[in-house]
């Protein structure tokens, strides 16, 4: 009876013995993302731990260095954005912690932290790969098909001298995707080779100057293609616009990430959060209408929307390097201004003229003729 008396105790205070420690009933999470997307993991993860308040900070990329950088890093416990430079940076200075710590596992299975040979999650665990945009080619087919025009298919199909005039592309300067944009050419093409396809791209080119230019001027039907992020693409076709999004072979995903600070006041809260965004319930979200981003899961694809690009799927060869792109996206957009933009008129006529001389030499089989090898060079 004694024994059995025990047994009847010990089983009436297990679960409460066992139980996980409660979760800190305050969060604060700094991010950009938009309400449309935030909203609706705020009110995800209250639904799944009812005792936990999160409260969120919006601050863009620039605005938020300064607060993390600051004492006590603002009180922030999550980090969760697409700032692409912002990541690398506040690990190396031992401003985020080991996520794989405590309350935070994460299955490589599940979660594998890169699309084919591209790594998209940080290897010494300090922040994760939340969503991932790819970079593609916005195309209105039917303004293509009118004009008789081919549709360009990778990045050096927009060189082609049909496509002259018809073809939208965003300067990095000003837009803000566009920076990587170049730079995924430049790293696809080798740097000089990349120059002088963008060159010749961007000499008959529009350049755009906002962030939605490229993917509004195909859908209106004044342009007939060009370079883009592609959840602009997708958000346009699916408010019917005539457009569709193609993914040239040597392209990259670019992810968005998560992470703890170090400072975090809320860390088991803060992991829980981070736990719940990568989860399949939070993957899944993604896929929501007013949300349309690609999840870093690959299995909950099967769960994707008709229409849905699965990343995973399409993986290539091409090891994209993220962390160099982002060290010299400043360095991309100042080149691409003194290279580009402020010399596009130049650049147009030089062209042409290195045309009409490799034309000359070709007619008259002497590759000596005009500017030597200048033709070539230029479309290298």
């Amino acid at each position: 009876m004694r024994l059995r008396a025990l047994v009847v105790l010990a089983m009436s205070i297990l679960p409460g013995a066992l139980r996980a420690e409660p979760l800190e009933s305050n969060l604060l999470v700094l991010t950009s993302y938009p309400d449309e997307l935030v909203a609706r993991f705020e009110a995800a993860f209250e639904r799944a731990n009812p005792g936990t308040d999160v409260q969120i900070l919006w601050k863009t990329g620039r605005e938020a260095m300064p607060i993390l950088r600051g004492a006590g890093q603002g009180g922030v416990d999550v980090y969760w954005t697409p700032a692409l430079r912002n990541f690398p940076v506040l690990r190396d200075e031992g401003r985020l912690r080991p996520l794989e710590i405590g309350l935070l596992k994460i299955d490589r299975q599940a979660l594998p932290g890169r699309i084919g040979a591209q790594i998209l999650s940080d290897p010494s665990g300090r922040f994760e790969a939340f969503e991932v945009a790819g970079y593609g080619l916005v195309v209105n087919p039917a303004y293509l098909a009118e004009k008789g025009l081919p549709t360009p298919r990778s990045w050096a199909d927009l060189a082609d001298p049909a496509l002259a005039g018809h073809v939208a592309f965003p300067v990095p300067s000003r837009v803000g995707f566009a920076p990587v944009l170049v730079d995924i050419i430049l790293q696809a093409e080798g740097w000089e080779a990349g120059w002088r396809l963008l060159q010749r791209i961007a000499a008959g080119a529009e350049l755009m100057d906002r962030g939605p230019g490229v993917g509004d001027s195909v859908a209106s039907g004044r342009r007939g293609a060009g370079p883009t992020i592609d959840f602009q693409a997708l958000n346009a076709k699916s408010d019917g616009k005539p457009v569709e999004i193609l993914y040239p072979e040597r392209t990259a995903w670019l992810p968005a990430h998560i992470g703890v600070t170090a400072a975090a006041p809320h860390p088991k809260a803060a992991a829980a959060f981070v736990g719940f965004a990568l989860s399949e319930e939070g993957q899944r979200i993604l896929f929501h209408p007013d949300i349309r981003r690609h999840p870093v899961r690959p299995a909950v694809y099967r769960d994707a929307p008709a229409g849905t690009g699965n990343p995973f799927a399409a993986a290539g060869g091409f090891a994209y390097e993220t962390e160099r792109g982002s060290r010299r996206e400043p360095a991309v957009a100042a080149l691409f201004d003194a290279l580009i933009t402020r010399r596009q008129e130049e650049l147009r006529g030089l062209l042409g003229v290195l045309d009409e001389e490799g034309g000359v030499a070709a007619r008259k089989g002497d590759a000596a003729l005009g500017v030597r090898g200048g033709a070539a060079a230029a479309r290298a």
